[in-house]
């Protein structure tokens, strides 16, 4: 399929399907007339970069675990190594913090909306409801 396909296809613009071929997140082949040309494949990886990217995980990492995810087969891949494993233990890790820090922050703004909205039965500020 041509970049126009899998963009559509995967929802992600073809710029950014071009600056993830330059991280090397992403391959395609060359046409003679030299379009870009991908495999069925490259539909589940631009999903599993969206991913990652929403994860918080930066290109550079993207680019080192893609090829130790899962295998076509569901088995690990060969190539994932214990350090790989720690650092994205690492970066779950950041992620549960990341999680707990927002949980805090939406309870003092639930305290902030509750004291903001008066007693109950009175408007904000005090006022008539």
């Amino acid at each position: 399929m041509r970049i126009g396909e899998l963009a559509r296809r995967s929802g992600v613009s073809e710029r950014s399907l071009r600056y993830y071929e330059q991280q090397g997140l992403l391959r395609a082949e060359r046409t003679p007339g030299g379009h870009r040309e991908y495999g069925e494949w490259a539909v589940d990886r631009v999903v599993h970069v969206q991913e990652l990217l929403a994860a918080g995980l930066n290109s550079a990492k993207i680019a080192r675990l893609l090829p130790c995810m899962r295998d076509g087969d569901g088995g690990p891949s060969e190539i994932a190594t214990q350090r790989l494993v720690e650092e994205l233990v690492g970066e779950r890790d950041r992620i549960d913090r990341m999680i707990g820090d927002l949980v805090r922050s939406r309870d003092v703004l639930d305290e902030v909306i509750d004291a903001a909205s008066g007693p109950p039965g009175r408007g904000p500020r005090g006022g008539p409801a």
